[in-house]
């Protein structure tokens, strides 16, 4: 039997079922940089939050325990996007690609024991950015079947980093402090989609490319000015510094697919790929100090990383959406992230996930509507690395996250 309903019946589904898919990922991964909008017909237009809590701790080596240390965080979104005719369509869209919220709690290696209340003497890290997506789209074939798109890409991206440490092994790191003042830098992205409307059917791939920041790093290394007490004036290393130098955020690829299975349900299905093992920061005091501090103790190394993964990573999501009444629709959804490698750094100290998700749609008015979703993921265990000193800092295990979202969508033909 012919399957004779159109996707715009579906949008429903489809929407709740999209809110479940934004979570933390591997590396530094936030937003999961969404494409499914891209390549949409119609005028639509959306405002996105959600709300993360993460429960992560660990246990060292000696038995010391590594407190909660997953800050929760919120993010957004937003997006508009219309067809000038049946050729042509523009949006813009707005996301937060790429972040980190950590601060060690406990006694431990990672905080000092002599102000553990205090939170500057702490290990922490805070990475933010955002993402303006520009957006030109082009139907082709005698029925508007295929679709590509692209457009330039605006990324704004910021951070800071302390570390803080009793750990004498990580001594040379003690204190150390890096911030990175928010800069912008531009890349784009390009896609192609085949659509079916009549039986709900789409397929689609976006590629983003890699983004390449000048970006200005500031330092502070103390443990330097006591090694600089031991070494001749011509041979002293800086202590402090300010320089611009490179941060490369990595491209990615995503795959979108849905299809009707009758006039109520919508299977759709994500992938993503993004080779974080390409990525590092590697800020150029810590770099340039950690080889000298190497060379006076008769090792070579030739680059000192404040951090770096060892993996691609891949994300897989299959759902389901089904409409229950004109105005009321419900999701589920189920996920797996690979992670980027193991050990990991302790400045997000978990690898990948697999994940479980609700969601449902209530429509206000044929065109407005309200979602709301949550998740719970179920996150990797590993083993923590500090990579700038080479140091095992312990092991992270059974440890969890919940994901709670809202949107506020708009959609016309």
């Amino acid at each position: 039997m012919q399957r004779t309903f159109l996707l715009s019946q579906l949008t429903c589904a489809l929407a709740a079922l999209s809110l479940t898919s934004i979570a933390g990922a591997a590396g530094l991964d936030r937003s999961g940089q969404p494409s499914e909008d891209f390549s949409s017909s119609g005028t639509i237009a959306y405002m996105s939050a959600y709300h993360i809590s993460p429960d992560i701790s660990g246990v060292e080596s000696n038995g010391d325990k590594i407190g909660d240390l997953g800050e929760e965080y919120e993010g957004y979104g937003y997006g508009v996007k219309t067809d000038i005719n049946d050729k042509f369509s523009v949006g813009v869209f707005y996301d937060q690609p790429f972040g980190a919220a950590v601060l060690f709690e406990g006694d431990n290696s990672l905080t000092n024991i002599s102000a553990v209340d205090d939170d500057r003497k702490r290990t922490s890290a805070n990475v933010k950015s955002d993402n303006f997506t520009g957006l030109l789209g082009v139907n082709l074939g005698a029925n508007n079947n295929f679709k590509i798109y692209g457009g330039p890409v605006l990324q704004k991206i910021e951070a800071n980093v302390k570390i803080n440490s009793k750990n004498p092994q990580l001594a040379s790191v003690n204190g150390y402090d890096l911030n990175i003042a928010k800069n912008d830098a531009y890349g784009y992205m390009v896609g192609a989609a085949y659509v079916k409307p009549e039986i709900g059917l789409k397929a689609a791939i976006t590629y983003r490319s890699e983004i390449e920041h000048d970006a200005n790093y500031a330092e502070s290394m103390p443990f330097i000015n006591g090694v600089n007490t031991q070494l001749p004036p011509a041979l002293q290393l800086d202590a402090t510094q300010t320089r611009e130098s490179e941060l490369t955020t990595p491209k990615s690829v995503n795959i979108d697919f849905q299809t009707g299975l009758n006039k109520t349900t919508l299977l759709t299905a994500k992938a993503r790929w993004v080779p974080w093992s390409d990525f590092k920061i590697t800020p150029p005091l810590l770099n340039e100090n950690g080889i000298a501090l190497n060379a006076l103790q008769g090792k070579t190394v030739d680059e000192v990383n404040l951090l770096q993964y060892s993996d691609d990573s891949y994300m897989l999501e299959v759902g389901l959406g089904k409409r229950l009444t004109p105005k009321l629709a419900v999701s589920g959804s189920v996920g797996w992230d690979s992670g980027a490698g193991n050990p990991v750094s302790p400045l997000g100290p978990t690898e990948g996930y697999y994940s479980v998700g609700l969601g449902a749609k209530y429509n206000l008015t044929p065109e407005w509507a309200v979602s709301a979703g949550a998740k719970y993921l179920m996150l990797g265990d590993a083993e923590g690395l500090l990579a700038a000193s080479g140091t095992q800092i312990g092991k992270f295990e059974d440890n969890d996250a919940y994901l709670f979202g809202m949107k506020l969508s708009y959609a016309s033909k």
